[in-house]
């Protein structure tokens, strides 16, 4: 009686729960089972080699990311975390061969229990060009992804909950994980908040004055330059696109010697006729009004180029209408022109301030961040993106300046999501 009901059990259970079963115990088995030995075997063979080739360097690695190493100078915490973020991603394209291999058991078992015929090898092999061919290209292209992008950007967020400083530096010591006690620092420890609140403040000033101004003298002069009653439309655009031809570090450049203080043409030449001498480089106030004036002049081409090419596209029609309906110039800019313009733009006026707001090139060509401030470990100019430079490249706070980075990734993604859902080209996507 025990036999017929262990016979009995083992006819309930269904050949695709077998499969699988076979499949999770060792990959291959499942698709043996069903009868399709040589994929079968290529599963075996590309588990058994997946196995053999990583294992020590997965092992090594997971290791090291828990422990980041336990004997100084021998262990390099910095490699181990590397190696560690490494072997996630080899670990997770194992997990995802499994899994497939499991799925593709199971479907072949259906299919035996449908009675359909097995495609052949040829057949296979055409189902997979026509089917995965394109994921099969891209894929050297997503491994490039993920070991120049991803892991730098894992890395980053991992140094984030270290200790990781020019005091606490492998090979010498080793590093160790310390939770959120970076970001707890950066609101408890007078210097660091003192620091990140005035960076931070300062860093949302320059990004919404600046921005706001390059944009409004851009549509300024887009407005101007195309009413019908201004002459020479293409001698003037040229002239006003001129800046933005000419590298910005250059013009930088070029301005930082201009404001200098001492021998700079603005002080010495121009203001020196009204017997005034203003310090841009040396009082944090007026080196900001010049940092604010500088980005106007170098941003608003680009937007002045912006408009002027959508202002082209605005019908004719709309305008006459309004004429008829006797509609003034400001409700025309304000009815017509303006939406239009908004609608198309508004992505990309968006990226300029996500760009403004980690515009190193400007903050650190110009005066270096400074001058410095009593207090604080940043320059009076400093922005949230060039104090990170500092804190990497002269101070080797790395711990600090990995949480700092989370914090301003955190703050342009939320910033831009929420406005491009905003955005009337956000919603209007995808419906013609």
């Amino acid at each position: 009686m025990a036999t017929e009901q262990n016979d009995t059990k083992a006819r309930k259970i269904q050949p695709r729960t077998l499969a699988m079963i076979l499949s999770i115990i060792i990959p291959g088995l499942g698709q043996m089972y069903n009868r399709r030995f040589l994929k079968g075997c290529i599963f075996l063979i590309v588990t058994i080699s997946f196995l053999v080739t990583t294992w020590n360097f997965i092992d090594i690695g997971i290791w090291g990311l828990f422990t980041l190493g336990t004997i100084p100078r021998e262990h390099h915490s910095i490699q181990l975390l590397i190696q560690g973020l490494i072997s996630l991603i080899v670990l997770g394209f194992g997990i995802a061969i499994y899994i497939y291999n499991i799925k593709d058991a199971r479907s072949d078992a259906i299919a035996r229990e449908l009675k359909r015929p097995n495609p052949t090898l040829f057949q296979g092999m055409r189902n997979f060009y026509d089917n995965g061919f394109p994921y099969f290209m891209i894929l050297p292209g997503l491994l490039m992804l993920l070991f120049i992008v991803v892991v730098p950007l894992l890395f980053m967020l991992a140094l984030a909950f270290t200790d990781y400083n020019q005091y606490n530096a492998p090979p010498r010591n080793l590093l160790n994980w310390v939770g959120i006690q970076n970001f707890v620092d950066l609101t408890k420890i007078d210097i660091w908040k003192n620091t990140f609140l005035s960076v931070f403040s300062w860093t949302i000033v320059w990004t919404v004055v600046a921005t706001t101004l390059q944009i409004v003298l851009g549509l300024f002069l887009a407005l101007l330059v195309n009413d019908p009653r201004i002459k020479f439309k293409r001698a003037i655009r040229t002239f006003l696109i001129l800046p933005w031809a000419v590298p910005a570090f250059v013009s930088i450049l070029i301005f930082s010697a201009l404001f200098n203080p001492t021998f700079g043409a603005i002080n010495r030449d121009i203001l020196s006729q009204f017997n005034v001498m203003i310090p841009w480089l040396s009082d944090p106030f007026w080196a900001k009004v010049a940092l604010i004036m500088i980005q106007t002049w170098l941003g608003f081409p680009f937007v002045f180029a912006l408009f002027t090419g959508v202002l082209q596209s605005v019908p004719r029609d709309m305008y006459e209408a309004a004429d008829v309906d006797g509609g003034t110039r400001w409700q025309k800019l304000r009815h017509i022109t303006l939406p239009h313009l908004l609608f198309a733009t508004a992505p990309l006026l968006i990226m300029q301030y996500a760009g403004n707001f980690n515009n190193f090139n400007i903050i650190y060509l110009f005066n270096e961040g400074n001058p410095a401030v009593r207090g604080q470990n940043a320059g009076g100019t400093d922005i949230l993106i060039s104090w990170v430079y500092k804190l990497t490249f002269e101070s080797n706070n790395y711990n600090m300046a990995a949480a700092i980075t989370i914090i301003m990734g955190l703050i342009i993604s939320v910033f831009a999501f929420f406005q491009f859902r905003k955005t009337a080209s956000f919603k209007e996507e995808g419906r013609y």
